[in-house]
């Protein structure tokens, strides 16, 4: 199985959709007298603990690869990596809400609701960026070295040597 890494463009057209996101919910909240701006205390504090979390379970998958550890179960593998991109890729999009919110209620910061509103989204922006670089480094860290499977360069260069002995043979059987 090959898994690739998340090209870059896709963080920047998920940043993309939460700032369009968060641009029109503050112009509806503008126009349409909805309460809807911010982000909650609690939202910014799991979206850390998750963030720590998934650092925690990426780093161990390494120290497997490195040998550190003697077993880790490979299903534990495979989410340790899908949750550390499923991480960067939504704090992408949060990070374009939330960031949206406090730079469009800029103009509004002389008051109280605004000014709260403000710092609310700035914090959860500011913990969305760690949790893109936390995501991306557990990408990093979840890097398994290739087992004895049909890709690793071993398999592969055992598989070419049985294909041209098969082909020599071959050769010299017609002649």
């Amino acid at each position: 199985m090959k898994m690739q890494r998340t090209p870059i463009t896709h963080y920047l057209l998920s940043i993309g959709i939460g700032l369009i996101g968060g641009v029109f919910i503050v112009y509806a909240s503008e126009h349409w007298r909805l309460n809807v701006l911010g982000a909650p205390w609690l939202v910014s504090a799991l979206l850390l603990i998750a963030g720590i979390v998934i650092l925690l379970m990426a780093r161990r998958v390494h120290r497997y690869a490195k040998g550190d550890i003697k077993d880790v179960d490979s299903q534990f593998a495979v989410n340790s990596l899908l949750l550390s991109k499923a991480l960067g890729i939504a704090c992408s999009v949060l990070l374009g809400w939330y960031g949206s919110q406090a730079l469009m209620c800029l103009n509004h910061r002389d008051a109280p609701y605004y000014e709260q509103v403000i710092v609310e989204c700035a914090v959860a922006a500011l913990i969305c960026i760690l949790d893109i670089l936390i995501g991306v480094v557990g990408e990093w860290l979840c890097q398994l070295p290739p087992k004895d499977g049909p890709e690793s360069p071993k398999q592969r260069q055992q598989a070419e040597g049985h294909r041209l002995a098969a082909a020599a043979q071959g050769q010299s059987s017609k002649q």
